[in-house]
């Protein structure tokens, strides 16, 4: 069995797809327990009974539209208009822009390759230096992901049965430390050339609200929507998906009909992928917990920590590793149901370890050597891989601190979540 778990790791690793290897091993664990593999058809079939399943398609296309359309360059001179008269302005735009677009379209990827283009070239005619243009834009492509109604936070929620409402409200205060910290040190390292983007016009603010006006009421119906208690989180994500569809193609007519099934298709490969991968995932999961693999790990963990600040520390060490080598849909179908047991013996609330496990994951985006991000920005600014690597270093390094005080600092994760 042992030979046989290498050579599947092994596959992993040179690229066969992962549903097919996670699957495999299901296969194996059932039929050395002599247990009928119906079962396993049975298993993954029980994702139409997860709770929230819907918002996971809705959200995702409602994302892929707006990506589509003009709405990022409304963002980016909505965001320039209000912030941009700020000494180093165009860099808090860059950072406000990416986090917002990345909390709605819940892939970094997208948030690069669609704000990219029109942010790098920005920054690098107003005297920002190139280094530190390509590194902002491709550290601030993870951002948001702990934003509502961010994609990741909806699949911990379902994968762990954790309220979504909760992780929503415990990602806010996370996702803002992080922002703040990327924000102070853009301002820092450039402070001796900080001019302002533009000076303040209440002209041009009143015409990028005019442009914007359809997206501002977005986030507003979204999250005040379900924090109101009005809408359920399927229920918001229907509506977020119709009303994209109704401004980006019937009132804007930025994108025609004929290129709809495109775009959902598009949209649907990936949470195609992400609901296979959820399926074979959770057949997989119940054969280890009916092997009782959890306990052996949290045996094998006891005998390595003692406190939950040391469990911490290795659970920090173990998801940057995991982060740069797995992407994150993938981690937390696979990772998350063993390490919940394994947490809550520890006292580590479930909700506050969705927020480290998304938080450290969002760093895999950007960690060499396989870090998504990087070669996404490698590709789309036309930079060697090393020259990236050398320019988010500093994003990473500030962006690590943020996770290390999101982790050992609990209440900034559950001071808004309210008592069960």
């Amino acid at each position: 069995m042992i030979a046989v778990s290498v050579i599947l790791i092994l596959l992993a690793v040179l690229g066969a797809p992962l549903f097919a290897v996670i699957a495999t091993s299901a296969m194996l664990g059932f039929q050395r327990d002599e247990t009928d593999l119906m079962n396993m058809a049975l298993e993954i079939q029980s994702i139409a009974d997860l709770p929230f399943l819907a918002a996971i398609p809705l959200f995702t296309f409602a994302g892929y539209v707006l990506s589509e359309s003009d709405a990022p360059k409304r963002l980016v001179r909505l965001t320039g208009a209000m912030l941009g008269w700020l000494p180093g302005g165009l860099a808090l735009v860059a950072l406000a822009a990416c986090a917002f677009f990345t909390a709605f379209t819940g892939a970094s990827g997208v948030t690069i390759i669609a704000l990219g283009a029109i942010l790098y070239p920005a920054l690098k005619h107003d005297g920002y230096p190139d280094k530190f243009n390509l590194g902002l834009v491709t550290s601030s492509g993870s951002l948001g992901l702990l934003f509502a109604p961010s994609l990741p936070l909806i699949l911990y929620g379902v994968i762990a049965e954790v309220s979504i409402d909760s992780l929503f409200l415990a990602g806010i205060l996370p996702g803002m430390v992080m922002l703040v910290m990327l924000s102070a040190w853009s301002l820092w390292v450039n402070r001796s050339n900080r001019k302002p983007l533009s000076n303040f016009s209440w002209r041009e603010t009143g015409a990028a609200i005019r442009e914007s006006i359809w997206e501002i009421p977005l986030p507003i119906v979204v999250l005040g929507g379900i924090y109101s208690g009005f809408l359920a989180v399927s229920e918001a994500a229907a509506v977020t998906a119709l009303y994209v569809l109704i401004v980006e193609v019937v009132i804007h007519r930025e994108i025609p009909l004929s290129d709809l099934p495109r775009i959902m298709r598009a949209s649907m490969v990936l949470v195609g992928g992400i609901l296979i991968i959820l399926g074979v995932s959770l057949a997989s999961t119940n054969y280890m917990i009916s092997a009782g693999i959890p306990q052996m790990l949290l045996e094998y963990v006891a005998s390595l920590v003692s406190s939950p600040v040391s469990f911490l520390i290795l659970l920090l060490i173990f998801l940057l590793i995991l982060g740069a080598i797995l992407d994150i849909f993938s981690a937390i179908v696979l990772v998350v149901p063993l390490i919940l047991p394994i947490a809550a013996e520890y006292g580590v609330h479930e909700v506050h370890l969705g927020i480290v496990f998304l938080a450290a994951m969002q760093l895999g985006y950007m960690t060499p050597p396989v870090g998504l991000n990087l070669f996404i920005a490698s590709y789309r600014f036309e930079k060697p891989i090393m020259h990236v690597y050398s320019a988010t270093f500093p994003f990473l390094i500030i962006l690590t601190l943020s996770v290390i005080l999101i982790t050992f600092w609990p209440d900034l994760s559950l001071w808004l979540v309210p008592d069960p």
